[in-house]
């Protein structure tokens, strides 16, 4: 008889708790129900028009069309170092201190791929987006969680940070190699200052790990808040490796482009293990994306601006049904604590009874760890007034007790 195999990574990896709430809501649309969708974080919005007029243009042309470079052509790495000198003053080699990604999350997962050996382990803070964690676990890794602790303006507690850092590093068998951060964090959207990565830049050469940092949000920050970037701090390079995505800055979602700098040892793994996976994304692509990095900066107020909006939008309507929700300082999220008659479901059971009952669809907390189980994830991509629909929506859920 044939003796079934085993799959010891895919065995490892946990359900997908998102999905859930996925069937429901696409039942729901398959009956013809109206959906209002906060459950994914896609923009909504179009690429600016430049950068699609720069992708037609290189479409166009002869020889665009074949094999690319798996770490991205020239151009676009001059462009991610040239945005990185613009934005933070840091210098980067194009040659040894980028690659470009398809994505970040793929940059993210096949850098763990090349840097992981078996039984490595790698620190990640609760709660925490999912391939923060599972890209380890994919690599044969293991991880080790710790709390993030933050004020009410979701603003970083340092201290609490490295108290649990130390504590982590402390307890975890064998010594952690790698420790991931990400600010302004997806699901919660907590910002850090750079006095954050100073400290801890300082307590990486002490202990020996390299840091994994993940910036998807960083322009997306508002009022007088400024996301900094680990390579602002002297010496980081030596530590430190940091990943982007163009996807929510400039609406390129699926576009797939993105890109990891930094320490030219964990840079140089990326580019082999990328050369033996891909042959990197569509050049015409790679082109627009130069153009988005070195172009018209403007569009990126415009969309900004568009989160904001929705965003005090949010905060009021849901006020007015009885859902007091507190303001991000940055993302396209808000990290929404369970209402005080809900809290007994938990995240997943709320997220079944909201899309079942209010036609609401968020993301249950508890996909992004234990630590998030009191909160559901709510994505600023509907409009003004799909959003005041949702709050009226919700308004009667509440009050059909």
């Amino acid at each position: 008889m044939f003796e079934e195999i085993r799959f010891n990574t895919i065995e490892r990896l946990p359900n997908y708790v998102f999905a859930e709430v996925n069937a429901i809501k696409m039942a729901a649309r398959r009956a013809g129900e109206d959906i209002i969708d906060f459950s994914m974080g896609n923009p909504d919005g179009k690429t600016p028009q430049h950068i699609i007029d720069k992708l037609c243009e290189s479409a166009n042309k002869d020889k665009t069309s074949g094999y690319s470079v798996s770490a991205g052509i020239y151009k676009l790495r001059l462009a991610i170092c040239n945005w990185y000198k613009r934005k933070y003053s840091v210098e980067l080699d194009p040659e040894t201190e980028a690659v470009a990604t398809m994505g970040s999350k793929e940059g993210f997962v096949n850098l763990a791929r090349a840097i992981i050996n078996p039984g490595d382990v790698a620190i990640v803070p609760d709660p925490a987006y999912p391939i923060h964690t599972q890209a380890f676990i994919i690599a044969g890794g293991n991880v080790a969680k710790m709390p993030l602790h933050y004020n009410e303006q979701f603003e970083l507690d340092e201290n609490k940070f490295f108290a649990s850092l130390e504590t982590a590093l402390k307890e975890s068998i064998p010594r952690a190699k790698y420790l991931v951060v990400n600010f302004p964090h997806n699901p919660t959207t907590i910002t850090a200052e750079k006095s954050f990565y100073e400290r801890l830049v300082a307590v990486a050469k002490k202990e020996r790990f390299y840091i994994i940092s993940d910036i998807a949000y960083a322009e997306l920050a508002f009022g007088d808040y400024k996301t900094p970037s680990i390579f602002e701090v002297e010496g980081a390079k030596d530590v430190a490796v940091e990943a982007y995505t163009l996807s929510k800055t400039y609406n390129m979602a699926g576009w797939r482009v993105g890109f990891v700098v930094g320490n030219k040892r964990l840079i140089a793994a990326l580019k082999k293990i990328k050369s033996w996976f891909d042959y990197g994304m569509y050049t015409p692509i790679q082109v627009a994306a130069t153009i988005a990095l070195d172009g018209d900066q403007a569009c990126i107020e415009e969309i900004k601006n568009t989160y904001i909006k929705r965003l005090d939008v949010l905060i009021d309507a849901f006020e007015n049904a009885g859902w007091s929700l507190k303001k991000s300082r940055a993302s396209m999220f808000v990290w929404a604590k369970l209402p005080q008659s809900k809290t007994h479901l938990k995240s997943l059971e709320f997220s079944k009874q909201l899309l079942q009952n209010a036609g609401v669809a968020v993301s249950p907390g508890i996909g992004f760890g234990e630590a998030g189980d009191e909160y559901v994830r709510i994505a600023l991509i509907e409009n003004e007034n799909r959003i005041r629909q949702a709050a009226r929506n919700i308004k009667k859920y509440l009050k059909s007790e």
